[in-house]
Formats: C-alpha cells, sequence, structure tokens
C-alpha cells in the first residue's frame, strides 16, 4: 500500500525565484515565470499509483486547497515500452497564472509537516544566491557517428519514398564532457536569459528548455501547441525574415508540420466537446532556431480525462516519432543507432485534479550523476525531400540551445 502524504501549505507573500527553489539539486518546471519547483524528494511514485496518491493527500493546518498545494513532476521517455517516472517533492513552491504563489512542505509523517519547518525553509530559499562564475575546460565529441546519421536519414528518406511512412524524426546525440561538475544553478539561469519562453525543466536528472508544449491541462481546458519544421535563427533581422518566409513557403516542412497537426488534433478531437486550431500555421521563435507552430485549444467532455491520460495518447508525438508510429518507431529502432531514453517523450508534471502541463522533451541534456557528463541530443523530420547535410546542419542549430547554456571555459 502506498503511503499517504500530507501537506502544509501557505500563501507566499514575498516572490521566490524558482531557480532559486530548485538551485542546482532540486526540481523546476517554468515557463514565463509561471510553473513549480521543488527540494528534496517526499514520495517517488510509479504512473499507476501517482494520480491515487496525488488525490488522497491530507491537509495539515493548510490555508490553501490541498488539491492545488502538492504536484508530482514527471518524465515520460520516449519508449512507450520504458516506464514514466514521478516524485512528490518535500518542498515545493507554485507560481500560477492568476498570480496566486504558495509554498508546501510536504511529507509522510504529519508530526514533521508543521509551519516552523516550512517557515525555516522558506528563510533558507529567500536567501540563495548564484554561484560566482568560475573556470572550466569542455570536450564535446558526438556519440552517434556522422556516417551513422546521414544513413538513418537516407533509410528514412527512402520510407517514405517507397510509401512505407508519411515522416520518421531522426536523431543523434553528442556528449560534453567536463573537467569540473556542472553548475546546474548557473545553467538554468542562462537557460532563462535566453529561452526564458521555454519550458524550463529540471527533473531526475533531465535539463532542457522545451519550446514545445505536448499538453495542457486546465479543469475540462486543453491545449497543446505542435512545432515541425525548422530553419536557423542568424541574429540579422532581416535575414531571419528572410528564412521564416521560406520555412514556411517550404513544401518540405509544410509536409512534416502537417502529418503531426493532424495525429494531434484526431487524436485529441473524440475526447473534447469542440477543439479549435490556427488555420495556418506560425513562425516560433527562439534565441537559436525558428519553428512552423500550430495552436489548438477546446474543452474536454465530461467527464474530462486526466492530462496524464492525454500524455499517453500523443506521446511520442510525430514531431519526434514520425507517422503512423508502429511502422516510425520500427524504422528509428533499426537505424538510428542509439537509446534516446528520455529524449523525444515528455516531461512536467500534473496535480490532484489531473490538470497539469507537460512538455515534449527536446533541447534538453542528460546529466550524468557525478554531473561531469551531459548527454545532448537532436533531430529533425525526414519526409521525400529530405537532404541529409541539410538535415545534418539543422541539428547543428538545435544543438546550440544547450551546448549555449553548458560550455563556459
Amino acid at each position: 500500500m502506498t503511503q499517504r502524504l500530507h501537506v502544509c501549505s501557505r500563501p507566499l507573500t514575498t516572490a521566490l525565484d524558482l531557480n532559486a527553489v530548485c538551485r542546482g539539486d532540486g526540481h523546476l518546471f517554468v515557463r514565463d515565470g509561471v510553473g513549480a519547483a521543488g527540494r528534496g524528494v517526499a514520495l517517488t511514485c510509479t504512473q499507476i499509483d501517482i494520480e491515487d496518491v496525488l488525490r488522497n493527500v491530507s491537509a495539515v493546518d493548510s490555508d490553501t486547497d490541498v488539491t492545488r498545494g502538492v504536484v508530482a513532476f514527471g518524465v515520460k521517455p520516449f519508449s512507450r515500452e520504458m516506464p514514466a517516472r514521478f516524485l512528490i517533492p518535500e518542498i515545493l513552491v507554485q507560481k500560477r497564472d492568476d498570480g496566486s504563489q504558495t509554498v508546501s512542505l510536504i511529507g509522510t509523517d504529519p508530526q514533521l509537516v508543521t509551519e516552523s519547518r516550512l517557515l525555516a525553509v522558506v528563510n533558507d530559499m529567500a536567501a540563495t544566491k548564484p554561484n560566482p562564475p568560475s573556470v572550466n575546460s569542455f570536450a564535446v565529441e558526438p556519440l552517434t557517428p556522422i556516417d551513422t546519421y546521414l544513413a538513418a536519414v537516407v533509410a528514412a528518406r527512402n520510407a517514405v519514398r517507397r510509401g512505407d511512412i508519411d515522416k520518421a524524426v531522426i536523431a543523434r546525440d553528442i556528449q560534453v564532457r567536463s573537467a569540473q561538475p556542472l553548475d546546474v544553478y548557473s545553467i538554468l539561469l542562462r537557460l532563462r536569459a535566453s529561452f526564458g519562453s521555454s519550458y524550463r525543466f529540471f527533473i531526475g536528472g533531465l535539463l532542457g528548455a522545451s519550446p514545445e508544449l505536448l499538453v495542457e491541462r486546465q479543469g475540462r481546458i486543453i491545449r497543446s501547441h505542435p512545432l515541425a519544421g525548422t530553419a536557423p535563427r542568424t541574429g540579422d533581422a532581416t535575414t531571419d525574415a528572410r528564412l521564416a518566409a521560406e520555412l514556411v513557403a517550404s513544401t518540405k516542412n509544410q509536409i512534416e508540420h502537417r502529418v503531426v497537426i493532424d495525429m494531434v488534433h484526431d487524436t485529441l478531437l473524440p475526447h473534447c466537446s469542440f477543439l479549435d486550431w490556427e488555420p495556418e500555421p506560425s513562425i516560433v521563435t527562439v534565441a537559436n532556431v525558428q519553428h512552423l507552430g500550430t495552436a489548438l485549444e477546446g474543452a474536454l467532455v465530461e467527464p474530462p480525462l486526466s492530462v496524464l491520460s492525454l500524455v499517453d495518447m500523443l506521446c511520442p508525438t510525430p514531431a519526434l516519432g514520425g507517422h503512423p508510429t508502429k511502422e516510425a518507431m520500427e524504422l528509428i529502432t533499426k537505424v538510428e543507432g542509439m537509446n534516446r531514453g528520455d529524449y523525444g517523450g515528455a516531461v512536467g508534471w500534473i496535480d490532484g485534479n489531473g490538470d497539469g502541463t507537460w512538455a515534449v522533451a527536446i533541447r534538453c541534456a542528460e546529466l550524468s550523476a557525478d554531473r561531469t557528463r551531459a548527454r545532448l541530443f537532436a533531430g529533425g523530420g525526414i519526409v521525400a525531400d529530405s537532404e541529409p547535410h541539410s538535415e545534418l546542419a539543422e541539428t547543428q542549430a538545435k544543438f546550440q540551445a544547450m551546448l549555449s547554456a553548458i560550455v563556459r571555459p
């Protein structure tokens, strides 16, 4: 039987920086200042148990709705054969889009879940300061051989041309080796500076800044914002505008994008009373690249599915796997030459109401336990007109998001 959790929550009158709550060894999921951060671990759970655990939390002298006082952070790997992982932090700070902020102390022993302990933790977090800049040395090396990656792109392109599949995403990985342990706290601050409008996360050793919303549920309201089709950004406004126009006009990128939108729409529509989406994709820009994106929003039928049920339906999205899913996944396993782990899966949170926000696990790094190695990933959708060396260049551009945050000689 799973242990029951107890929570003491208080409104926050003094804003805390979520990055300072997470520091370098906590947990974080945030976008544009809205999200959650935690420290310690009150409980780890499987997907089978997590929703029951969250629904049965007991309040200890709390000033807030207990269902809003506790969330679980989760990571769902790319492969559907690998189990999702969930953790509930001991200390949790939440900043919501309605402007409210709460801090919660969570534990299995109600005698230890007290207001005095909660206030002591708040004072400690408020005093947290970023680490001073330091000098380090790094080595960056490919893990997937370039020839293997290029051959995989050709194999996927040929499968599309034969009509076996509509699209497959082919990825590769690289490794950053650091002479000293990586300063995660400083990396998070650098990601905030460059990718504040992305979903920034650090959960279970998975660190990143994803621009892509897989799915969000707030009551009956559901949102998704799939991205597919990519062009670089140069920093020159005129050049970037030209590249954006070429991206919109690109038949190859429009086909890649349409495959993703159709799958997300067709998957969600049967569970919605209505589902609206942009008639044409728009340009979504991040610091180093720009994407085609289409926002979807609707209302779930009663009783609404939990956000985890929606994640299960959509993950892995064709933006990271392909279409049809089964055939594309089989091809990826056969030709890609690596185990993706969490890359291409999903990362996010869920609360006791079944609400939550989950991003696609891209622009991310898996850190080693000693923080001296970071494994980075990048990929792209392959269709009939894909050119292997252009796809290689796209991965190089996508790697820069994490490399620019990690490598500080």
